[in-house]
Parts: structure tokens; sequence; C-alpha cells
């Protein structure tokens, strides 16, 4: 139980302790004060009735009744008693008057009632009652309970004498249901008075709580804000205050640290996630002891196990000294040496190029970092490095050599048809040789112009789209075209959307050139498959297969170059597959291919996946530079 909840139930508990003492003693007084009012009312009352009794009796001697005879004598009695006016309206005003009072009667010495507030009981032989002394003489307790368990009568009694003689006795009835309607509001002012002490015993509880136990409550919360790793400031108090204060201060200086620490790890933490993510490279971090405490994501495919398995082990727990990575690694951890670039054969059969470096700090080894990287993957990387140079300036001086033959081409056709329109008549002969040269020059026109267009930047309009649909688009215009070759195309693009966002027209000019291919690739008919899904990069991967004959080996590299065709005589122009590449480059994807002599072609376009997060462009236009013009079908 907190210290806050026991102060204030100990401040509760013994307000209340008071609150019930004094309520007892309230209400023990006031209940003994309203018993001893109906005592006083019951004495005063019978000592009246005995009055009237006697002052109602006249003097029997000088009468005519026989003294010596007890029954005229009280028979006579009880004839003066009932015909006296005054006690008869007495007795009738005593219930009215008297609160305590239920009825009053004058009973004889034999208990047959001669007087009584309730006329249909004279005559009748009364029934015995406590005594109202029982009430008076009980303890408190007691006398509660006997108020206000059901209701009930006690009888005050007082001996009636008349001409001296005993003649019975004056009796009044004390009904506890009057005394307690007298009590109970006084209970239930107590009862309020007692509420309204809790009350304020409560209020002041939490008000002392608060005063000496609130800075403990700060300081705790201060402390779950540090722990919790809260940005907000923790709140100081001043340290010439009290100690609370200055304990305040420290934790608040504390925390300051505390958290500018766990900034700093958090962004680098997260820096660092998205970089492993993302690196082609293997990367593994090594603690001074030859422990993993970091891996890439990329890793997986070089080792074959997964990251969760890796992190936390040693060196020695991960490498085997039975193949020659481990043996490269594991010596070089024994030996202290980094590893340069040395090349070797995964358990995989893949060439890896392996390089350990380790760190320090001030002359102090903390850690080492192994990086094993695709040779595969960094030649291709540098062959389209050189690629993009070579076309970027081949792009370069392809602009400038088609603007340089756009303007005398215009001219000649200019003068062309001067010359045409100057020659009314014309030798047929030479008007064919006119015809032929205006044909010509127009073709050369739309060559260049073509050649322009595809040099040119471009604005792309990009938009999120499902890539399904597109494929869809293609696969239905295409078919015709497929149809005339006798080729079968069918389409998987499995059950789940693919959002990408791209420039849709020329996304789809970059497949359909692709597929358009694939269906030329086949002149005596077959099947082409288009297929699409998502890899495990946040990639989508759209593969076209064809069952053509294949691209030769020696020609592989060129099949991207522009105007490189293998279709000279049926109307390749060498610009479709490198239109393909460069659109790809302009939404940030690649495209390449696998092919084998007699088996076909498989082309892989890959886009990145758009996910539904990410802010979208959708509409706006955005200049995108003409980066590489790229060598074609």
């Amino acid at each position: 139980m907190r210290r806050k909840t026991q102060i204030v139930l100990a401040i509760i508990f013994m307000v209340a302790a008071l609150a019930s003492f004094f309520s007892y003693i309230y209400v023990s007084e006031v209940l003994r004060q309203e018993i001893t009012n109906a005592d006083e009312i019951a004495a005063e009352l019978t000592s009246h009735l005995a009055r009237l009794a006697n002052n109602a009796v006249p003097d029997l001697t000088s009468t005519r009744v026989n003294t010596d005879d007890p029954r005229a004598v009280r028979r006579d009695v009880a004839y003066y008693l009932s015909t006296d006016s005054n006690l008869n309206a007495m007795l009738e005003s005593v219930v009215g008057s008297f609160r305590y009072v239920y009825d009053a009667s004058i009973v004889d010495a034999k208990g047959k009632v001669i007087l009584h507030t309730d006329p249909d009981l004279i005559g009748k032989q009364i029934s015995e009652r406590p005594e109202f002394q029982l009430l008076q003489n009980a303890r408190f307790r007691r006398q509660l309970r006997m108020v206000y368990h059901p209701p009930n009568i006690y009888e005050v009694r007082m001996p009636l004498q008349l001409n001296g003689v005993p003649f019975g006795s004056i009796r009044l009835g004390i009904n506890t249901v009057f005394i307690r309607s007298e009590l109970t509001p006084r209970l239930r002012h107590a009862v309020i008075f007692s509420g309204i002490a809790m009350l304020l015993a409560l209020l002041l509880a939490a008000g002392l709580s608060q005063i000496a136990l609130g800075p403990l409550d700060r300081l705790s919360r201060s402390l779950d804000r540090m722990t919790a790793g809260a940005s907000e400031p923790v709140a100081e108090h001043d340290p010439s205050n009290d100690e609370y204060g200055l304990v305040s201060l420290k934790i608040a200086h504390l925390g300051r640290q505390m958290r500018d620490a766990r900034e700093i790890f958090s962004a680098l933490k997260d820096n660092v996630d998205q970089v492993m993510a993302k690196l082609q490279d293997g990367l593994m971090l090594f603690t001074r002891d030859a422990r993993v405490v970091l891996v890439s994501a990329s890793l997986e495919r070089f080792l074959g196990r997964p990251r969760g398995e890796l992190l936390g082990r040693t060196a020695k727990e991960i490498f085997s000294s039975e193949s020659a990575l481990g043996t490269l690694v594991l010596d070089a951890f024994r030996l202290k040496h980094s590893i340069d670039q040395r090349e070797l054969e995964a358990a995989n059969g893949k060439r890896v190029q392996v390089s350990l470096d380790f760190i320090q700090e001030r002359g102090t080894p903390i850690g080492a970092l192994l990086t094993l990287r695709d040779v595969e993957s960094v030649r291709r990387i540098e062959d389209e490095i050189e690629l993009s140079r070579r076309m970027s300036a081949s792009g370069r001086i392809t602009r400038g050599v088609a603007h340089e033959v756009k303007n005398p081409l215009n001219a000649i056709v200019l003068h062309l048809q001067l010359l045409q329109s100057k020659l009314q008549q014309i030798d047929p002969e030479a008007r064919r040789h006119i015809d032929v040269i205006d044909n010509e020059l127009r073709r050369l026109d739309r060559v260049v112009q073509i050649l322009v267009d595809f040099t040119r930047p471009r604005d792309l309009h990009m938009e999120e789209i499902d890539l399904r649909r597109l494929l869809e688009d293609v696969v239905l215009l295409a078919t015709p075209e497929a149809e005339k070759h006798r080729v079968t195309i069918s389409a998987d693009f499995g059950g789940d959307a693919l959002p990408v966002k791209v420039d849709s027209d020329f996304m789809k000019q970059a497949v359909m050139n692709v597929v358009l291919n694939g269906v030329q690739a086949m002149p005596k008919g077959g099947s082409l498959v288009v297929t699409a899904g998502r890899d495990d990069h946040n990639n989508v991967i759209t593969e076209i297969r064809d069952q053509g004959a294949g691209i030769p080996p020696e020609i592989q590299d060129k099949v991207f170059e522009l105007y490189f065709t293998t279709k000279r005589g049926s109307g390749g122009s060498g610009i479709g597959l490198a239109q393909t590449y460069q659109v790809m480059q302009w939404h940030y994807g690649s495209v390449n291919f696998d092919s084998a002599a007699g088996k076909g072609t498989t082309f892989r376009l890959s886009l990145p996946l758009s996910e539904s997060t990410t802010e979208a462009n959708g509409g706006k236009s955005q200049p995108v530079a003409q980066t590489l013009a790229t060598p074609g079908d």
C-alpha cells in the first residue's frame, strides 16, 4: 500500500473514531433526556389526574352511601368519577396534548377499568404491561434496542387514594414509537455530522498527504518518465526550499543525460537498421570479444543462416575451420590481422569477396567489421556504371548530332518543295527521282525526330496504380500481334495487389516493347508467359518468358545498346529495349534477362513497391533529366 494511502486512511480512521465516540455520547445523552422527559410528564400527569379524582368524589360520610359496604362504596365512587366533567375532559385531552402518552386510565384495586381514554375498555379487566421503570433503568445500548425494536408500550402507575382509603391506581401508557419519533431526527443529525466530519477528514487527509508526499510523487513520476524515455524536460525545484527540491534537481540532470543518450542511440539504431536492410553487402559487426552484435539482412544469403541465429554468438560458434571462409576469418581473429579484399569460393559455390577490419579506439581494439560481397554482383554493378557512363556520353553526342542534322534536313526539304513548284512540266523519270528523294528525306526526318524524342528529358506524371491492371492492358493490346505469329499469351499476376508509383504511359510502352520482342522471337509460334509478384525486398518483379531461340552469349552484352538490333531485314530499329531500359531507370527500377540458346529468354522488370503509407505525388509532373540513352532491341 502506498504511503500516501496509508496516511489518508490513518487520518480518516482517527476522525471516524472521534466522530463515532462523540456521536455515541450525544445520542446516549439525547435518549436519556427523552426518557427522563417522558417520565417527568407522566409523573406530572398522574398527579394532576389524582387531584381531579379526589375533587370528583365527595366525603361519603355526609352522603347516604353505606360506608360499611365496600361494594357500595366502590360503585358510588366509580359513579362520581365517571360523571365528573373535569376528570373526563382531562382524560380526553391526554393523548393529544402529551407527546409521549399513548393512553390513560383509572383502574380499581381489582384491575377493572373505571375510566379510560378508549371508551370501549371501560368496565373491562385491563392487561398488565411492563413498567416504564425498566426502560428508564436500562443501559444505553439496551435502551436503544428497546426503543428501536418492535414498538412496545410501557406503563407508569400511581396509587389512587380516595377519602384516605386505597382505591386503585392511575395508569399511563408510554409508547416507544413516540420516543423514537423524537429521537430519530437527533440521530439523523448525528449521522450527518459524522458524514461531514468524515468528508472533511478525507479532504484534510488528502491535503496533508499531498503536502507531505507530493514532492515524492513528483520524483516518482520523473523517474517513470526517465524509464519510459519521455522527451519532455523533468520539472526542477529550487534546491534552497527543501531536501525534495535538491533531490529533484539531481534527478532532472540525470534524466537529461539519460534522455540525450537514448535519443542518440535510437537515432543511430534506426539509421543502422535502414542501412543494413538496404545493403547488398553482407556486414557483421563484432565486439572486442568476437561476439556478433549487428548483422545485415543480405548476410543470410552468404552464410545460409537467419540473422537471429547469429546475433550474440562468437566467431568460433559461427564459422567452421573446415571451410575456406571459416579458416580465413578464424585465423584473422586469432592473429588480429585484417583481411583486405580476399576472393574465395563460398559454400554455395559463389565467388565471395571478403574483408575484415579491426576497429580501434586510442590504440585499443573495440571490435571488428566483416564484409562479404558477391563478386558477380560487384562486377555487374561496375559494368552497369561503365555502361551508364558510356551511354550518357553517347546520348549527349546523339542529341547534338540529331539537332545538327535536323536543321539542314529541314532546309533540303524546303528547297525540294520550291523546286517542285517551279518545274511545271517535268520529265516522268525526273519526277520519280524527285519523289524518291522526298520520301527518303521524310524517312530520315522521322528517324532524326525519333532520336531527338528518345534523348529529350521527359516529365513523368507519377500515379499510384495496381501493376496488374497495367499488365492486363498490355496483354490485351499485344494479343492481335501475337495471334499473327501464332503465339499464345498466358498471364498470372496472383491475388494480391501490386501497388507501384509510375507514369502509366511510359511504363506501358516499356512492358509492351519486351512483350512484342518475345512474340517476334517465336516466328513459328509458341507460348509467352507473363507473371508478376512481390519479392522479399519490397520490389514488384514482372517476368516475361518466351520459347524462342534465345539470345546468343556473344551479343547479350549489347541487347540494351541504342540502335542494336538483330532484325535489320524485318524493320527493327534498335530503340525498343533501350527505351525499356531508360524507362525503368526513370522509375528507380531495373531490367535484366536470362537466356539460353534453344530454350528461350526470360526478362525481369523490377519496380519498387509503393507502400500505402507513403505520400503520393499522384498527377504531379516531375521533371526527370535524361541520364542514359541506353541501347536497344
